[in-house]
């Protein structure tokens, strides 16, 4: 008796871990995985078991497979047309463009190709269609099994259960429809968003922290002497001496040592601060200002979340400094090296020449911009990856091979063309991911075989023989959605399968209609950008507030939903 009630607060602990703690959600969910270890409802032969489960292997290939995939020149090249003096052809054009490709290709890899020409087209601001891409990478996500992260995690959950995953095109009949309602709600909605000019972006809004250096011939001489209020794309907006924050600057004011200067403004012209004589920052003084500038974009479950910018130790953990932040257009005050970093901020980092090679800067950043991305594909060699990529994806679909047999080939003839190293591959292999879904799986079996989904099942049962199967399907998804929205669309979607699938059975329901209500409603992250990695990487780089995510995503959100919860019982009938 016990032991349900243990694993019941396992999962209660966990539930409430992911929604109010900062705690990574590898972490959260893998000390769960132990404690269940430790109950002893399930041993490590269990665990190691789920590790290895076929579903989960295909992620992780498919994952690792992405690198090469987002090197293909073809996004980036019709990117350039999609963009057109017509604001509604371009969302139209660019949305229906991004929908394909994240259809079969990573959809966050999708968003970052486009997030660096988009925000620097002539025609249109980059908050008018950065958001709309964000949301037509997770719609075209949902087209197919390989499309989105969410549908492989349902997938393996299920042939974990059943010995059989969900068929590679399954999720079209009911995706696309739902995704073209969700078009036609942007393109009804695209008015609401933030209009801003073109030469307005987001990249003018960072913090920079300069210091008056002991020897400086700036000493003494007041802030206009100095030259210092007229610096084009840089403003001086506040200065910090001895703890004191001294905002507005007065012109007349005089210049002490050790003065901090906080500038506001185009951190791409920060190497004009070099120009006044001991006027110094920590990326000058380590030699780090003359190479080229890296924006990156903080992920959640960051280690970095939580720490001041003094306390991360950035130079030995990434060969980089911080150059200058910008968060969610909110205003940033005082010294740079005490700024708490939050999730999705954004920071622009003066990087050494280590920096590309340190194993922790896809579990830490989304990389937006920098000479460091890897470069375009020959056109010999991206005819032969796409052609790889599509024998791996016919074989699954007239199941010739299974999809995790096709995807291996296509990593060997990756490697084989040089497409990357073997290093590269390894920092680049998604642990997190790993970690997230196969602790997942344990858990799972954990709340089976300690009886707590029984009995749960068994006390409910009155009352889910008395809801109509269709009330039913709609509190799964609209709690999946919900879930979705608080703790990202992976989590939800490990945390949602056990509870649809097992309702299913409990009313004597065939199970895929729930399955593939928990797949659809875990990737509907509309109204938030923290649910789903491709809304957070567009929030800095658009200039976008939260309110921004509810005003432009309602409708999406509605008319998605909609079209699911009307064609699913059609699709895959109680």
């Amino acid at each position: 008796m016990m032991e349900p009630l243990l694993i019941g607060l396992v999962v209660a602990a966990l539930i409430a871990s992911l929604i109010f703690s900062r705690l990574a959600p590898s972490l959260v969910f893998t000390l769960a995985m132990a404690a269940c270890v430790l109950v002893g409802v399930i041993d490590m032969q269990t665990v190691m078991a789920k590790a290895t489960n076929d579903g989960l292997m295909t992620l992780l290939l498919l994952l690792m497979v992405s690198v090469g995939l987002e090197r293909l020149p073809w996004l980036l090249a019709l990117s350039h047309r999609a963009v057109k003096g017509s604001l509604t052809r371009t969302i139209l054009s660019l949305s229906g463009m991004t929908m394909l490709f994240s259809a079969f290709v990573n959809n966050t890899a999708v968003v970052a190709t486009l997030a660096g020409t988009l925000r620097k087209n002539p025609h249109h601001a980059a908050s008018q269609i950065l958001l709309p891409v964000s949301y037509a990478a997770i719609l075209g996500g949902t087209l197919t099994l390989i499309g989105t992260s969410t549908n492989l995690i349902v997938s393996s959950f299920l042939e974990d259960i059943t010995g059989q995953g969900i068929p590679f095109f399954a999720f079209l009949p009911v995706a696309l429809p739902a995704a073209i309602a969700g078009l036609i709600a942007m393109l009804v909605m695209h008015r609401v968003l933030p209009i801003g000019k073109q030469d307005d972006l987001p990249v003018n809004e960072f913090l920079i922290e300069m210091v008056v250096g002991e020897d400086s011939r700036l000493i003494g001489k007041t802030v206009s002497e100095n030259g210092l209020r007229d610096l084009g794309d840089l403003f001086l907006v506040e200065l910090v001496r001895e703890g004191r924050l001294l905002t507005p600057v007065a012109p007349g004011e005089q210049l002490e040592a050790r003065d901090r200067l906080i500038f506001s403004g185009d951190v791409s012209k920060v190497g004009v601060l070099e120009r006044f004589h001991g006027l110094r920052s920590f990326a000058i003084d380590q030699g780090l200002l003359g190479m080229n500038l890296t924006e990156v974009i903080l992920i959640p479950g960051a280690a970095l979340i939580g720490q001041t910018i003094k306390e991360s130790e950035f130079r030995s953990r990434f060969d980089a400094a911080v150059v200058g932040v910008h968060r969610d257009g909110e205003r940033l005050s005082g010294q740079l090296g005490n700024i708490r970093l939050r999730v999705g901020d954004s920071l622009m980092l003066a990087v050494g020449p280590d920096f590309q090679k340190r194993s922790n800067l896809s579990r830490n950043f989304l990389i937006i911009e920098s000479s460091v991305a890897s470069h375009s594909l020959s056109s010999g060699k991206s005819m032969a990856v796409g052609a790889g990529m599509f024998a791996a994806v016919t074989c699954s679909v007239l199941e010739w091979l299974p999809l995790t047999t096709g995807l291996m080939f296509l990593l060997l003839l990756m490697l084989g063309l040089k497409l990357f190293s073997t290093a590269e591959l390894r920092r680049r292999f998604p642990f997190e991911m790993w970690l997230i879904v196969s602790s997942a799986l344990a858990i799972s079996q954990a709340v089976m075989d300690s009886g707590l989904m029984g009995s749960a099942m068994a006390f409910l049962s009155p009352i889910i023989g008395s809801v109509p199967p269709m009330m039913m399907l709609v509190m799964v998804y609209v709690l999946t959605l919900a879930m979705t929205e608080l703790i990202t669309n992976n989590a939800a979607a490990a945390l949602m399968f056990p509870l649809g699938y097992s309702v299913a059975l409990t009313a004597g329901l065939d199970p895929m209609v729930f399955v593939m209500a928990v797949a659809l409603g875990g990737s509907a992250s509309f109204l938030t950008p923290y649910g789903y990695t491709t809304n957070l990487m567009v929030q800095n780089l658009g200039g976008y507030t939260r309110a921004d995510y509810v005003r432009f995503g309602w409708l999406v959100s509605l008319a998605y939903s909609t079209v699911v919860l009307i064609l699913l019982p059609r699709i895959f009938p109680f």
